[in-house]
């Protein structure tokens, strides 16, 4: 009787086994755990490199589950192979986990550094989709691919890096494109970039911690010069600078928001951008107080907020493209000195005027008191339009509505500009055209630009900008390296191109 009942007794501590290892858990409150949220591949790939790493996928429940599907999330750049405990395959289904037990998820990612962007992107990035009882989880897969110089270096996300070369320079030559992380500042340092060279930010949320360890968070992805940095940016019509995100999918292309922008900081001078394209930032230049800039054939496209904003600042801006700024395209704040020739400002689908500008800033929140700094600007050759009914915005901090010329003095000479209620009797500047000298007003069904549905800001064919501005000296060639009419040349960025 002694053996029948230990015999009786470890039957149904097998049966009873057995029977809570065949009983699945169906409760969508079961989640699976992983070991990592993310798995990084931490591997500098200077020649044809693979590597496998693996994540734990835990089972902390009492009974089975049943996972209906493990996948790649599907990115088209995708470097990542699935391997679900000793099988292969990107797609594995009803891949059981016993209670309080896990399986081993193997990863290999393989990369040629030496591919075309296209194919072999700086960041790669996928990620592993489990579904279970109806629960969608992922684990991120991240590795870095094309073989570029990573400013500081690649784990620097949420880092703020110095330059400062004693006054001396530091050149971006390098045939390789240059990756940016963090905020990178530069201060008693010229950085000079030549033709051709590829610019990457990688933006996106960081988190520091101030001196009393309060959590900030901030947006990084920043070029930053200080008061005795310098930058000179050299393109060509051929080879312009690029300056945009890291991430290169389709999908990116043309998304904004993806890095912080160029800040020129107070006082900082000599500041030169020759031929090139700053695109897909959240603000595309910022150009602090007293700091002077220089742009010429310049393209400032794609940002969430302003093209350019320049607070009491010196700006130059010649033969420059501003479009699809999710605000202004151009803002000039707290005066200044500015002068713009042949640029154009195409603003369409926001609610904010392509063109901003006053002569103070308020010292409190209903504007009852304000500080007055002088607005000095002019437009030569000009577009400034778009599809609001006022795409220029003043603002006279004195109340004189711009009548003052030692505190706002604005003028445009043979501009296109679209304007209503700013010519207000009451609320406006109603002598806003005793200071637009030659200045066109056509309606949105006269034709101006080839195709604004595609961001195609040449003239078109019979475009109501040709011959229609006055010569300016010195300037005989259009952004792109067209040669401009020497008697009449075209109003905005682009020459037409007669054919």
């Amino acid at each position: 009787m002694k053996y029948l009942l230990l015999a009786t007794t470890f039957t149904l501590l097998l049966l009873t086994a057995c029977h809570k290892e065949d009983k699945f858990t169906t409760s969508s409150s079961d989640k699976l755990e992983f070991s990592v949220d993310t798995l990084r591949f931490d591997t500098v790939f200077t020649e044809l490199g693979s590597d496998t790493r693996f994540i734990r996928v835990y089972n902390p429940h009492s009974e089975s589950i049943r996972i209906s599907k493990i996948q790649l999330a599907g990115n088209q750049q995708s470097k990542f192979n699935l391997n679900v405990d000793g099988i292969p395959g990107e797609q594995h289904e009803d891949v059981v986990i016993y209670p309080k037990d896990s399986i081993y998820v193997f990863v290999e990612v393989k990369i040629d550094p030496n591919d075309p962007l296209s194919s072999s992107p700086f960041f790669v990035y996928d990620s592993i989709r489990f579904e279970t009882n109806g629960n969608v989880q992922h684990v991120t897969l991240e590795a870095w691919g094309q073989n570029a110089n990573y400013i500081p270096n690649r784990w620097s996300r949420d880092s703020i890096t110095l330059y400062s070369c004693g006054g001396g320079e530091v050149i971006w030559d390098d045939p390789k494109p240059y990756v940016l992380y963090g905020i990178v500042a530069f201060d008693n340092c010229t950085l000079t970039i030549p033709a051709g060279a590829r610019i990457h930010v990688h933006g996106g949320l960081s988190r520091t911690e101030d001196q009393d360890g309060k959590q900030i968070i901030y947006n990084s992805g920043r070029l930053f010069f200080l008061q005795n940095g310098r930058l000179n940016v050299q393109g060509t019509a051929e080879n312009p600078v690029i300056i945009e995100g890291d991430r290169l999918e389709e999908d990116f292309a043309d998304a904004d928001g993806q890095w912080t922008g160029i800040i020129f900081g107070a006082g900082s001078n000599g500041h030169v951008i020759e031929n090139a394209i700053i695109k897909n930032s959240l603000f595309g230049i910022y150009v602090d107080s007293t700091a002077a800039l220089s742009i010429k054939n310049v393209q400032v496209i794609n940002t969430s907020g302003v093209g350019l904003f320049a607070y009491h600042a010196q700006v130059q801006a010649e033969n420059c493209l501003f479009y699809n700024n999710g605000t202004h395209a151009v803002q000039l704040a707290y005066g200044g000195n500015y002068k713009f020739t042949y640029c154009t400002f195409a603003n369409y689908g926001t609610d904010a005027s392509a063109l901003n500008m006053g002569n103070g800033v308020c010292t409190d929140e209903f504007c009852t008191m304000a500080f007055v700094n002088p607005l000095d600007v002019a437009f030569t050759n000009c577009i400034i339009y778009g599809s609001k009914r006022d795409e220029i915005t003043l603002t006279d901090f004195t109340g004189n509505k711009g009548t003052d010329p030692l505190s706002m003095r604005y003028s445009l000479d043979h501009c296109i500009v679209r304007v209503n209620d700013l010519l207000d009797v009451n609320t406006g500047f109603p002598d806003f055209f005793d200071h637009c000298n030659a200045c066109l007003t056509p309606t949105t069904q006269e034709p101006l630009f080839v195709s604004i549905n595609e961001d195609d800001y040449h003239l078109d064919t019979l475009s109501v900008a040709e011959a229609m501005a006055t010569p300016v000296p010195g300037i005989l060639l259009d952004l792109i390296g067209t040669e401009r009419d020497p008697m009449t040349p075209d109003i905005g960025c682009f020459e037409y191109i007669y054919e």
